[in-house]
């Protein structure tokens, strides 16, 4: 009996403190979780982050791949996007080439395609127009050729509107919507000067060097520089060089217009006119300075340099770069020479199908990654910010 009761007593002072534990935890919300399990087989793996590129639903690949299985996220900036038009000898787009038809080689090296497709993905189209007081043919036969171009293009594709004189206006930003287009094609003016240089730059540094997937410009212009003050024609080629952009110059000559020769001259409201005082006038090697600079644009982009004598000859190059624009393939490639070192690097596409004429741009610069926001520029000097003029 003794026993009994010395057991119950025992019990007793054993279990009222682990009662009193227990009811301490669950009013404090707290639970003792269960140990981790010993046996690692038995262990759920951590899920790898997923990185999206900016404007892409799908998760990064190759390289980007690579380094994500790594333990290490960042973004690689070296993929080389080539736009390509195979044509056979009468001229006409080949169509249902694949991606086993094309080889790539730069510097000599062949490179191993990354990416093809037949374009099913959408352009990014930049109608530049020269609205300056050179401009030979009247403001609305230009804006007829620009609306017959833009009709053209398919639903998908997005076409923004910049035109320039002494200043750079933004018509247009990036739209697909055709009713818009149409009203900033009409809306443009004729003005004085030519902010040629400026104008690339501003388009390709402000809206198209950060743009993925296929883009190009339609430059309308002479090519007659008079009034830049943060571009010039080497820094522009190096930009386009950079940027992926297809550059379409359709030219129009206006050295009869204002004189020729060395003859000083220049355009006001349609007629040939003295320049004011100490404003220098348009010689000879101006225009050839400007059909050197546009075939540059386009040779170094794989795109075409069109002239244009009469508003005819207008509509058609406009019609034909849309036509080009449809039927191209795009290919891309990470580089073997990774290295980031400003070189000029040559560009060489083939297809094997015989008889065919390849047109893809030349080469790219890789540029080096850009300063952080506090470096200084090597000169010390700032560089020029111009900004976007809306009417």
């Amino acid at each position: 009996m003794k026993t009994s009761l010395f057991a119950s007593l025992f019990i007793c002072l054993v279990a009222l403190p682990m009662l009193w534990l227990a009811s301490a935890q669950a009013q404090s919300g707290r639970q003792q979780q269960p140990p981790p399990p010993n046996n690692p087989q038995t262990e759920v793996p951590k899920s790898k982050p997923t990185l999206k590129m900016p404007g892409s639903d799908l998760p990064t690949t190759g390289k980007q791949a690579d380094a994500q299985d790594a333990g290490t996220i960042k973004l690689d900036t070296s993929l080389v996007l080539i736009p390509v038009s195979v044509l056979d000898r009468d001229g006409k787009y080949i169509p249902n080439l694949t991606k086993d038809d094309f080889q790539i080689f730069e510097d000599g090296i062949k490179q191993e395609i990354d990416h093809f497709s037949a374009i099913e993905a959408p352009f990014n189209v930049v109608l530049l127009l020269d609205t300056s007081g050179s401009t030979r043919f009247k403001v609305e036969d230009m804006q007829r050729a620009a609306l017959a171009f833009v009709d053209q293009l398919r639903a998908q594709d997005r076409v923004m509107v910049v035109s320039f004189d002494s200043r750079v206006y933004v018509d247009s930003e990036f739209t697909g919507d055709r009713t818009q287009l149409r009203r900033a094609i009409q809306q443009t003016r004729t003005g004085g000067g030519t902010r040629l240089y400026d104008a690339v730059d501003l388009v390709l540094t402000k809206r198209l060097n950060q743009m993925p997937g296929r883009k190009a410009i339609v430059l309308f212009t002479d090519g007659v520089d008079t009034t830049s003050a943060l571009a010039t024609a080497l820094s522009t080629i190096d930009l386009v060089e950079e940027s992926g952009a297809l550059v379409y110059p359709i030219q129009y000559d206006t050295e009869g217009d204002v004189g020729g020769g060395n003859r000083i001259s220049m355009i006001v409201n349609g007629k040939p006119v003295q320049p004011p005082a100490g404003m220098p006038g348009i010689g000879a090697d101006a225009y050839e300075r400007a059909s050197k600079y546009l075939r540059e644009l386009s040779d170094r982009t794989g795109a075409r340099l069109y002239r244009a004598e009469t508003i005819k000859d207008v509509t058609q190059a406009f019609a034909l770069i849309a036509e080009e624009l449809r039927h191209q393939y795009s290919l891309s490639y990470y580089p073997a020479n990774a290295a980031r070192d400003d070189s000029y690097r040559r560009i060489r596409v083939t297809v094997n199908q015989p008889n065919v004429v390849v047109r893809a741009r030349a080469g790219y610069r890789a540029a080096s990654p850009q300063p952080t926001s506090d470096a200084t520029p090597k000169d010390n000097a700032p560089r020029p910010v111009i900004k976007f003029d809306h009417p």
